[in-house]
């Protein structure tokens, strides 16, 4: 009895919500965990290595065959140059193999870092993480290579500072709503 007890918390404790509205994502003063993840060259690297020099903004997004996150990612590419005028470096994080990384890049026209959390290491202790609708376990177990069979990010953009403090986020779980460059460039214009 006493084993199935502790069994049912552990288990409740890494189950992934059932839907994108039943998340429960860290939250503005927490911080971002230290997981190392891959790079489109897939090298190993430690999240607080890249945050270490500059502020970082984080975002999250489902995967490069997302038509909205495609846009997402476009958009911010073309505000790199403010971003990086604030003193700011874009991530964005997936849970892509670093192959689909690279191809994802070219399309969107990306120069900022993107990486592959395909385990869900992070996107899982970010508390983003929810379970695939059925008609895109296919597609995600294809773009992860087999790694992800079962859940999804939800779309969201973080503000990290050096500390991996969060100092802004925004997180919507209608995957079509992302927060727009212009917005974004105003809030780091005002946590300056």
């Amino acid at each position: 009895m006493l084993l199935a007890t502790i069994s049912f918390f552990a288990n409740a404790q890494t189950a992934v919500p059932k839907t994108a509205n039943d998340i429960a994502p860290l939250l503005i003063g927490e911080k971002i965990p230290d997981i190392t993840l891959k790079t489109a060259e897939n090298a190993a690297v430690q999240l607080s290595d890249l945050f270490k020099n500059k502020k970082t903004i984080l975002v999250f997004y489902r995967g490069g065959w997302c038509p909205y996150c495609n846009m997402h990612l476009s958009a911010l590419a073309e505000a790199e140059k403010q971003i990086l005028d604030l003193g700011y470096q874009i991530i964005a994080i997936s849970p892509d193999t670093p192959e689909n990384l690279k191809i994802t890049a070219e399309k969107d026209k990306v120069k900022y870092t993107l990486l592959s959390d395909s385990k869900g290491d992070l996107i899982k202790a970010a508390g983003i993480a929810f379970e695939a609708p059925e008609n895109y376990k296919s597609t995600i177990n294809v773009y992860s290579n087999g790694m992800n069979t079962s859940f999804l990010p939800v779309p969201s953009v973080f503000v990290v500072n050096a500390d991996s403090d969060i100092l802004f986020e925004y997180i919507s779980p209608d995957f079509k709503h992302r927060i727009s460059s212009e917005l974004l460039i105003s809030v780091l214009k005002n946590l300056k």
